[in-house]
């Protein structure tokens, strides 16, 4: 006699791969702390090779940021070769512009600074007297002053700035070779294009959308530094500061240095407001041109900058430190395109990273289960697929 029983619902047998899987899958703990590890190294790494990476991807982002010229040349029926060309020579003439005007505004500075030799005379026993004040004799101030200018400290100032120059010089030639081969190769970049598209469409899909970032990124910082050489113009003609015209031309070069470029900027103009108007005119001339500077390239310009590109401004501001650790000073200034080149080449294609994606967007579309995240959005309501489920 067979007794009755329950027949019991066996699980299903898991498949080769399922048991593979489970077997190599790590916990969450480390996986995280390997990720941070390997963001860390790969920083380090870079800085390390900053002076080969830093122009390359400098050369990458000038390139791009001219191919709408190079693309309207061409709708116009020009050849492409010339129209290559025609956007080679608009980043040569970037460049060349932009580091002129530096060289003007310092060169500026050094004819102007002889005239007022009296007014600095004054100026250095007013500081002179000001110090023993403090108990700091003329004595003290002047082997102060011998001990920071002594020669041994001179010839190794001198020899910082000459390695520097030659850093620099280093720099320019690697940029102007990796320009001149970039825009060469861009004649035939839409047939690369199409051919890649037809078996890797989500490659095609990232660049373009970096590209277009990249260009939005370039016109926005551009404009932006347009707008706050006008304001400085005003304001320094205002304050009857000395070659006002030189240093708006100074604060237009150093709002490609976002956050911080303002700091370089301000300056020169209070030093020729000191020796030009005395100390009260150099105060406000400090204060007003932080203040337009700061408010526009601080406040302002990263928030538009970040929508032009599709970041937070948070995203924006952090990016700045990063790359500014893995590229050096260009990295400063390539801060938005570099993180943008990781989103949308890195991040956004990988579903297992949308949660990096939507952190880093400005952007999002309005999430399905709104219980999710009360604890930092209390005001939305609504039901969690967890919460259905149980």
């Amino acid at each position: 006699m067979r007794w009755p029983w329950r027949r019991r619902e066996l699980p299903p047998v898991p498949s080769v791969t399922e048991v593979v899987e489970r077997r190599w899958m790590l916990p969450r703990t480390l996986i995280i702390l390997l990720s941070i590890i390997g963001t860390i190294g790969v920083l380090i790494l870079l800085s390390q090779v900053a002076t080969f990476v830093a122009p390359i991807f400098l050369g990458v982002n000038l390139v791009i940021a001219v191919m709408p010229l190079q693309q309207w040349l061409l709708r116009l029926g020009a050849p492409k070769i010339v129209a290559a060309l025609a956007a080679l020579l608009t980043v040569y003439v970037f460049l060349a512009a932009l580091f002129w005007s530096i060289y003007w505004s310092v060169q500026s500075l050094v004819q102007e600074l002889p005239g007022y030799g009296p007014e600095f005379n004054a100026l250095y026993r007013n500081v002179m007297a000001w110090l023993e004040g403090f108990g700091i004799s003329q004595d003290e101030a002047l082997h102060q002053l011998q001990s920071a200018f002594s020669p041994s400290a001179i010839a190794s100032g001198l020899t910082s700035v000459l390695s520097n120059a030659g850093t620099v010089l280093a720099f320019l030639a690697t940029l102007t070779v990796v320009v001149f081969f970039l825009a060469w190769d861009s004649m035939h970049l839409p047939e690369r294009v199409e051919r890649i598209a037809l078996t890797h469409p989500g490659i095609v899909r990232g660049v373009d959308r970096f590209a277009a970032g990249v260009q939005r990124y370039w016109v926005v910082t551009t404009l932006f530094g347009l707008i706050v050489s006008a304001l400085d113009l005003v304001a320094l003609t205002a304050l009857g500061v000395p070659l006002a015209l030189v240093w708006a031309v100074f604060a237009f070069v150093t709002n490609y240095i976002p956050n911080v470029g303002f700091v370089v900027g301000v300056i020169p103009p209070t030093l020729m407001a000191l020796l030009a108007n005395g100390p009260i005119n150099a105060l406000l001339t400090a204060i007003l041109f932080s203040v337009i500077n700061f408010v526009m390239q601080s406040l302002v310009q990263p928030k538009v900058a970040g929508d032009a590109v599709g970041v937070t401004p948070a995203t924006s501001f952090l990016s700045l430190l990063v790359w500014a650790f893995a590229l050096g000073p260009v990295g400063a200034l390539l801060a938005l395109p570099a993180t943008l080149a990781v989103k949308t080449l890195i991040v956004d294609p990988d579903p297992r990273l949308a949660w990096a994606s939507a952190l880093m967007s400005n952007k999002l579309e309005p999430p399905r289960h709104g219980r999710l995240g009360r604890a930092v959005s209390p005001g939305v309501h609504g039901t969690s697929g967890v919460q259905g489920a149980t």
